[in-house]
């Protein structure tokens, strides 16, 4: 019997990776698109990105800095021989003797946190440790077998067969409603861009749940409406891409940060980290006491109103509208993200507004992480083949936005 289950885990092996061939040397297409949606359901703001798997379309948290793909799932070893349950996906899991077993468990162990420790033998599978995003906690999940489908800008469908993990429905309790798994778009080897071999992701992450965003892999080119003929490429300012020990994750340098035309100290070889699951942008105290001394100094005609956590500074929007300086991060080369109203400033009700910066602590590292909420309406396009990033600073300001995207019929995810 043992000999049967290595005997059938070789053969999967080698259909896998067979498909992805087939795929590598299909007709080439243009850049794979994929509706991101984002989620206010749950206690911080989340984004998700809708893609097929064996089963349906099902909804995947959107995570730049996990080292691979997890969902709700089942393996089975003889899922070819009987039926699976009701609306359940289920995969075969990779043998804890196969090679992928080995080089994820490696790269898994550069992510530990506090809470994971030791792996569980689970008979002849593969379990490896997952952080679940939300609540920073630790479990285990059982490598598989897995198979995805997207779509191109052409309308043209494509799959691929990468190695995720199936994890319980426990595990996906704090997540938003009808989102049942992690999709990693870090730059390790066991991402989605991996298994499609493209080097380049580029993100637009909508600004309201009620409209839907975009994501593509591939090197453009990228049209949003109403400028239908207009590359976004040409609104893109490009920085380079750092790597950091034990992560997979993005990171930029920011030398400093300019409001009004007066610069907050940013100490040198600062950390950046960029973010797509902490919500707001998060600054080492004594970084965040500089940007809230100036940016108070420069809001004095705004009524100040009660703080309202996780923000230290709050505005009362009754008598007056909410238009303030920008911030600009600073980067080498004299580069420089604006940070504009839209992403700096966060409407909490109807009277009270936010500066969207939040207090990370005296020892926080990294220094800086760029959340999410700034990302919103901007694009962002990683490519992992020249180590840059690309940004646009706010597509408001060039009248568009990411949900401007045209999905038509014919490449409608």
């Amino acid at each position: 019997m043992y000999l049967l289950l290595q005997l059938l885990v070789i053969v999967l092996a080698f259909i896998s990776l067979e498909h992805v061939a087939i795929i590598a040397h299909a007709q080439p297409y243009t850049s794979i698109v994929a509706p991101i949606n984002k989620h206010t359901d749950v206690a911080k703001p989340l984004y998700s990105v809708k893609i097929t798997t064996t089963l349906a379309p099902a909804n995947f948290l959107i995570d730049i800095d996990a080292p691979f793909i997890w969902y709700n799932c089942i393996v089975q070893w003889n899922r070819y021989l009987t039926d699976c349950p009701s609306n359940t996906v289920c995969t075969t899991p990779v043998s804890y003797v196969a090679y992928q077993c080995e080089d994820v468990r490696t790269y898994t162990y550069s992510y530990k946190n506090p809470s994971c420790s030791g792996v569980l033998d689970w008979g002849f599978t593969c379990p490896i440790h997952v952080v679940e995003p939300v609540t920073s906690s630790c479990d285990q999940v059982i490598l598989n077998y897995d198979h995805f489908t997207l779509y191109t800008s052409d309308g043209r469908m494509v799959g691929v067969n990468p190695n995720a993990a199936c994890a319980t429905p426990s595990l996906f309790t704090s997540f938003p409603a009808n989102v049942s798994g992690v999709m990693a778009f870090s730059s390790s080897p066991y991402t989605l861009p991996a298994y499609f071999s493209q080097q380049t992701l580029a993100l637009c992450i909508p600004s309201k749940s009620s409209t839907r965003g975009v994501l593509f892999f591939g090197n453009g080119p990228y049209y949003l409406l109403p400028q239908s003929k207009v590359d976004i490429r040409s609104y893109l300012s490009y920085t380079p891409l750092l790597k950091h020990q034990n992560s997979f994750g993005y990171f930029i340098s920011v030398n400093s940060i300019v409001i009004k035309n007066r610069s907050i100290n940013v100490p040198t070889n600062t950390t950046t980290k960029l973010s797509t699951i902490d919500p707001y942008t998060t600054l080492r105290t004594d970084i965040y006491n500089g940007v809230v001394r100036r940016f108070s100094m420069v809001t004095k005609r705004l009524h100040p109103a009660k703080p309202v956590a996780p923000f230290g500074l709050c505005f009362s929007t009754s008598t007056i509208g909410l238009k303030v300086p920008n911030i600009d991060f600073i980067l080498p080369d004299g580069k420089k993200w604006t940070v504009s109203t839209a992403n700096s400033i966060k409407k909490i009700t109807k009277k009270v507004a936010c500066l969207a910066f939040v207090d990370g602590g005296a020892t926080s590292e990294p220094a800086i992480v760029i959340g999410a909420f700034q990302f919103e309406d901007n694009f962002l396009e990683f490519n992992l083949q020249n180590s840059t990033l690309g940004f646009s600073s706010s597509l408001l300001r060039k009248k568009t936005s990411c949900a401007n995207l045209n999905f038509t019929p014919t490449n409608n995810p």
